[in-house]
């Protein structure tokens, strides 16, 4: 099982919520494949993977579909986070209210500016220093990582040694990791700086690039 399989999970996911929205109540494999981009040989697979069995003449029902990816996805119950690093990125992620649709909440902040500092906000904002009595006394498993570079594995290591276990992190830089928690890098500079590169190239060539990511 990879990485690749649990992102088109996602994707069906998605897809499926908007043609329940439509009024669909059954769906072919065939037809959520077009619906994401992949071939119906690809959901099968995806789905085996899971134990999700189709019926070659009914489908899948929709309903029953989608709590099944919700419960293999984590979306059956809310799954609390902390933040670490209260800058531009922490604070559009604090703000983003699309995170509570999914199921996610950011439940704490974390910054080392005292001028950061908001206990009593709606998501409150701590000092650094308070991180791991934070993450153990409420058992959280997963943070997000906003910090300059400088200190991205100084925080990465505070929050493995407090108990967490995945991390999605926005410092520029690849952290070290043991092969017992799951890190997600975004560097939000070398993702445009690549999408400038191919559309440069597309530019200068007239043809087709097809980088779209499964």
């Amino acid at each position: 099982m990879n990485k690749n399989s649990i992102l088109r999970l996602s994707r069906y996911r998605n897809a499926l919520n908007r043609l329940k929205n439509a009024g669909l109540v059954k769906i072919f494999s065939d037809y959520l494949a077009d619906a994401v981009g992949v071939t119906s040989s690809q959901v099968r697979k995806d789905f085996s993977l899971f134990g999700i069995a189709g019926n070659k003449r009914g489908g899948y029902k929709i309903d029953a579909l989608l709590e099944k990816l919700n419960t293999i996805l984590g979306k059956n119950v809310v799954q609390p986070v902390v933040l670490v690093g209260a800058g531009n990125i922490g604070s559009a992620l604090i703000k983003y209210k699309g995170f509570e649709k999914e199921g996610i909440r950011i439940v704490a902040a974390f910054d080392s500016e005292p001028a950061k500092i908001r206990p009593a906000a709606k998501v409150p904002i701590l000092p650094v220093a308070e991180l791991a009595a934070y993450v153990k006394a409420n058992s959280i498993k997963i943070a997000i990582i906003s910090v300059p570079e400088s200190v991205a594995q100084q925080v990465f290591d505070t929050l493995r040694a407090a108990g967490i276990s995945g991390f999605l992190n926005f410092a520029p830089l690849r952290l070290r990791s043991d092969n017992n928690c799951v890190v997600n890098n975004v560097n939000l500079e070398l993702e445009l700086e690549n999408v400038i590169y191919f559309v440069n190239v597309f530019e200068k060539s007239g043809i087709g690039i097809g980088l779209d990511k499964d």
